[in-house]
């Protein structure tokens, strides 16, 4: 299957970029976890070796890749045993970094787009806040303009990168009469007075430094405006695609990992004079799992090359941001279950994998609010349609 969408160069790029994080980011992740502050060489390390360029242009010193390589990106970044790193990585090159390509203006993308490639930069994407959730048109943050000035106040949370960030994506309101309407997006940076940023506490991905983000009247010129006013809603909604895409392969490959552990843990632990692997309750359930992320993967790899053609794939990335993300806390929690008492035991990876998991089908947009969605497309024949800058 894999010949399909991978070549010799996909391959290639595999093995360096497993490589890399094997030498360069495994020593540091007990640290980082129990930290929650992966440090600033990291970002350098990556941005030298072009990793936060994949899909971006040459001109901005990108390698204009196509999306199996960001596939593979993902991928081995579930295997470092902390999807809060992975999510700090992937967050910055995804999330901020596809609106700044995508509605920022050349400055913007000569200030921030060349400085985050170069990893010398950090992006935080903020829109969800404290009252709002999934629903992105009730937001309250507003962006009021006052001669060559936006006045930004609100507030943002759920935040990845929202310490780390030097620069923040930011969704608001200029026109709050006109609801989803009225959303435009902005350029912020986190060092302007009025901007202030709390870590949260939270149940999985300790590394990352997720935070709650006040904006107390912070003034921003009216050129930090990306693309046109009140189009910020239908801007945010067709970047959900690659978003959701970006979860289901993330839940696949984090699925794929545990399996592969328990696998290995099977074949040498022993009980009753033999291997557990020879049992045939937990052979057959294992497989169960396999079959499972297989599907999962089957899919979420052909919604990839869709969309890497440029058609719009709202409807797949959502089916597969909600199944695989189910699909790998079912594995997960079966795979530590295989464990039995050491997969409770915070020194073998299960342990985490399985906190860290649960952001699955929360983050992104919730299951619930995911199955509304499809239920509109599905049910409802409600036809959703690409923003036109």
């Amino acid at each position: 299957m894999n010949s399909l969408y991978f070549t010799e160069e996909h391959q290639s790029f595999r093995a360096s970029l497993k490589d890399f994080l094997q030498k360069e980011v495994v020593p540091h992740i007990e640290k980082w976890e129990k930290t929650g502050t992966i440090e600033r060489f990291i970002w350098k390390k990556f941005g030298e070796m072009g990793f936060f360029g994949i899909p971006y242009p040459e001109v901005y010193g990108g390698l204009n890749l196509d999306l199996f390589y960001t596939v593979i990106f993902l991928e081995e970044l579930q295997k470092v045993k902390s999807a809060g790193f992975a999510a700090a990585m992937w967050a910055h090159s995804y999330l901020a970094m596809t609106h700044l390509n995508a509605e920022g203006d050349e400055r913007i993308k000569q200030d921030y787009l060349v400085p985050s490639i170069a990893g010398d930069k950090i992006g935080a994407l903020c829109i969800t806040e404290p009252f709002g959730g999934s629903d992105v048109a009730a937001m309250r943050t507003t962006a009021i303009k006052k001669g060559d000035k936006y006045i930004i106040k609100g507030s943002k949370t759920f935040i990845t990168n929202g310490v780390y960030g030097d620069y923040y994506v930011v969704a608001a309101k200029t026109s709050p009469e006109l609801g989803n309407k009225g959303i435009s997006i902005f350029l912020v940076d986190s060092n302007l007075k009025g901007v202030s940023a709390v870590k949260l506490d939270k149940l999985g991905w300790r590394a990352s430094d997720t935070g709650e983000i006040a904006f107390d009247d912070v003034e921003i010129p009216v050129e930090n405006l990306m693309g046109e006013e009140g189009k910020g809603f239908p801007y945010i909604m067709q970047h959900f695609a690659l978003e959701r895409l970006i979860m289901a392969i993330n839940a696949h490959a984090r699925a794929e990992y545990a399996i592969d552990y328990a696998i290995d843990y099977m074949s040498q632990r022993e009980a009753f004079g033999k291997t557990i692997d020879k049992f045939q309750a937990l052979r057959h359930k294992l497989v169960e799992n396999a079959t499972d992320v297989e599907h999962c993967k089957v899919f979420n790899y052909s919604a990839v090359a869709r969309l890497d053609k440029g058609e719009y794939v709202v409807k797949e990335a959502t089916m597969a941001k909600l199944k695989s993300t189910q699909v790998a806390d079912e594995t997960i929690y079966s795979c530590l279950q295989m464990l039995g008492g050491y997969g409770y035991m915070e020194e073998y990876p299960l342990a985490r994998l399985f906190r860290d998991s649960r952001l699955g089908p929360i983050g992104g947009g919730t299951s619930e609010i995911l199955k509304e969605i499809l239920a509109k497309m599905i049910i409802d024949k409600q036809n959703y349609k690409p923003a036109v800058k």
